[in-house]
């Protein structure tokens, strides 16, 4: 069931002083540009882990930016099976789909307890009227979604099961890393079905191809998710060169 506002959405964070602005990972906004996202913005929304943020085949009157924690978005066959496209962290836009295409083509769920700001979609007209900056930020957002999916789609159809899991965990940790994720605990919260879903596999597989990344000191499997111990040595085992780090735009 898809994530419900409050009647009266609580600003915890107001624009001026969100907490992403001062990572180095993002760019920071012009005066006009601030003053419009603060209008644009109409509160937060608190996720609980596992809580439907998004549901597919749904039209959503808001599209959101994760301000903290985990996501995923998928898509379920008839039976049930799942297939996770990608995921979500701090800066991340969802729900623009919904906005443009009318109906969600994908579902997003909370891989761990996340805050969300929220934005009402009909506004985003005006964004694109009159904010150009804004407006190619959100396209920057999209496209830079369609060249992660691109390089997913290149690893499940090319590289060996190894090579595969390797790169899933350093893309995820290089991410994670820049969004600032990892400055309290060095763990990705993922388990290895979340692992089998994006990567195809069968739990039984996937628990062979983790072992080998384990034993090779590559990560560090505990109860709580991954530990990776040298991302690096993850990418070079993919033959994944990571795009050198630039300054993103977030809304």
């Amino acid at each position: 069931m898809a994530a419900a506002l409050a009647p009266r959405p609580v600003v915890r964070y107001p624009c001026e002083k969100c907490p992403l602005r001062p990572r180095a990972l993002f760019r920071d906004f012009t005066e006009e540009e601030l003053a419009f996202v603060a209008r644009f913005k109409k509160g937060e929304l608190s996720v609980e882990k596992g809580a439907t943020v998004l549901a597919e085949g749904t039209r959503s009157p808001h599209l959101f930016t994760v301000l903290m924690g985990w996501g995923f978005r998928y898509k379920l066959l008839a039976d049930g099976r799942r297939q996770i496209l990608n995921f979500v962290v701090p800066g991340d836009l969802i729900g623009l789909q919904g906005s443009l295409m009318g109906e969600m083509e994908h579902s997003v769920e909370a891989l761990s307890p996340m805050l969300l700001c929220v934005f009402e979609r009909d506004r985003l007209a005006t964004l694109y009227r009159e904010h150009a900056g804004l407006a190619f930020d959100v396209t920057w957002l999209a496209a830079r979604e369609e060249q992660m999916l691109d390089e997913n789609l290149l690893s499940i159809g090319r590289r060996t099961a190894l090579e595969r899991a390797a790169y899933l965990l350093a893309f995820v940790c290089r991410r994670a890393e820049g969004a600032g994720l990892l400055d309290g605990s060095p763990v990705i919260p993922l388990t290895q079905q979340h692992l089998a879903d994006t990567l195809g596999f069968s739990l039984v597989h996937t628990n062979k191809t983790v072992r080998k990344l384990v034993d090779r000191r590559l990560v560090r499997w505990l109860d709580r998710g991954c530990e990776v111990l040298d991302w690096r040595g993850l990418a070079e085992l993919a033959g994944w060169e990571p795009p050198e780090r630039r300054r993103r735009p977030f809304i």
